[in-house]
């Protein structure tokens, strides 16, 4: 999110000065690093908790059209940088990777063709298939098919210009760029304070991780992309408009498999339905991810509880966050969300045995000995006040800016790095609103579609998928 909002104030104010702040010793080791999150270009092409059923039966598809909508964004912006050298080849960050669902059991495969037939002629989907033939899901990722008891009812769609999207790597080719430019990265360095100036600047407080040296600068403006601990720093700098959020911090372990035997018969992203009560990055799948010119397979995740805010943070940042002002909806989210409390507890008792038997639910011949642990990401789900509630647990993303603009930061997860591009961009229009007229011609430069909806526009959605779709190797 920082380099990518970075990237967009300097090519729309080149002559501005920049400064990154970051408390690792390397960028985008968080949330970011390929092996922290699933990698998927979140595009709702095969996420199906974007795509609730109602209670009449009837596929709600408005959250998946936004979310697609905000990814040709974001591939917009990829393909300026790609076509402007602003990055290396598109191969260094980017692949393509089908995206596809799958279920079984009667109950979901109606589900799934219900889904299908609501979302197949939209501009946006066009190219969505559908099958519950067993030979023709086999043709598209084998091993969901291997070992499988034949009769069972089955379906799967699949998109096939998905992709898969190694963030670590792009934020870094982002960041470099920006400090050869003349942008100033201090990692190693910690943000310790924010303090609101009479003039109106902001003072932010500093201290060397390595020697604990203090120091400070002073900025007009202020963004907060520091992953899970947003949270902290944005109530550190004390704006009315972070009272009442609070967070709720969910881990995750994968299961990974490096045997070329069994990646190289395997080339999509296959997600299906979450378990009640679990989280929208818990859903689980079974990924290919190419990480430097390498490729594995990452099954799950499969959620955790700690009360660290980041993977490498510290054991008290939840108890940190919890103020007089956000006590009340934090509580209340308990009370409402019994079935994630459950869901999380059985993970946390779940046996190797159990986790293997997700995996062979997706992949019915998959060798154990094949599969080892890793750790994924940590990831803040947002607390946010209520009305009505009090307090509810919302998915997804959520900007936070300052009356004034002075100060923007961003909570929440997926489809977090999916949708930067837009997001930020919404950051310069709530923060700089005085400026966004004059720098629409540049901001459509990098996003042609920038102050229009490709949904609207069949034919303009076409050119604009299949332009990106060939300059990103998708």
């Amino acid at each position: 999110m920082s380099a990518t909002l970075g990237t967009i104030l300097h090519e729309l104010e080149p002559t501005w000065k920049i400064l990154v702040v970051e408390k690792r010793s390397g960028v985008g080791e968080e949330s970011s690093n390929a092996w922290n999150n699933a990698g998927t270009g979140h595009s709702a092409l095969c996420e199906l908790n974007y795509t609730p059923q109602r209670p009449d039966g009837s596929i709600a598809t408005e959250s998946a059209i936004a979310v697609n909508e905000q990814f040709q964004v974001s591939r917009q912006f990829w393909t300026y940088l790609v076509t402007h050298k602003m990055v290396p080849n598109p191969q260094s960050f980017i692949h393509a990777s089908p995206h596809m669902s799958f279920v079984w059991g009667q109950e979901n495969v109606e589900y799934l063709r219900s889904r299908f037939e609501a979302l197949k002629d939209h501009p946006l989907f066009l190219g969505l298939e559908f099958s519950e033939d067993p030979m023709t899901i086999a043709s598209w990722a084998p091993l969901l098919i291997d070992g499988r008891h034949k009769g069972e009812p089955l379906a799967a769609t699949r998109f096939a210009s998905g992709s898969d999207v190694d963030f670590g790597a792009l934020s870094r080719s982002l960041l470099e760029r920006l400090s050869s430019a003349g942008a100033r990265i201090m990692s190693d360095h910690r943000v310790t304070s924010l303090t609101k100036k009479p003039s109106g600047e902001w003072l932010v407080s500093l201290r060397s991780e390595i020697g604990h040296t203090p120091s400070e600068v002073t900025a007009p403006f202020v963004f907060v992309g520091a992953g899970g601990m947003s949270l902290n720093l944005l109530q550190k700098s004390g704006i009315k408009e972070i009272r009442g959020y609070g967070g709720f911090p969910v881990s995750g372990v994968w299961l990974r498999c490096d045997n070329p035997e069994i990646t190289s018969r395997h080339k999509a992203k296959v997600y299906g339905k979450a378990s009640v009560g679990a989280p929208p990055m818990s859903v689980p799948h079974l990924d290919t991810r190419v990480v430097e010119g390498e490729t594995s397979l990452l099954f799950g995740p499969y959620a955790g509880f700690t009360p660290k805010f980041l993977k490498y943070g510290s054991w008290f940042d939840l108890f940190a966050s919890i103020k007089w002002h956000n006590i009340g909806p934090m509580l209340a989210v308990a009370a409402q969300n019994f079935s994630l409390v459950s869901y999380l507890v059985n993970e946390l008792l779940a046996t190797r045995s159990q986790k293997l038997q997700a995996l062979w639910d997706f992949y019915p011949s998959a060798d154990p000995d094949d599969w080892y642990e890793q750790t994924a990401g940590q990831r803040v789900q947002v607390i946010k006040p209520d009305p009505q509630k009090i307090g509810v647990l919302q998915f997804g993303t959520e900007v936070v800016t300052s009356a004034d603009g002075s100060m923007a930061g961003l909570l929440g997860a997926s489809p977090g790095a999916s949708t930067a591009a837009p997001i930020m961009i919404t950051v310069l229009e709530r923060c700089f609103p005085d400026r966004i007229a004059g720098w629409k011609k540049t901001l459509q430069k990098m996003v042609p579609s920038y102050g229009t909806a490709l949904s609207d526009n069949p034919e303009k959605a076409r050119v604009s998928q299949e332009k990106t779709a060939s300059v990103l190797g998708l």
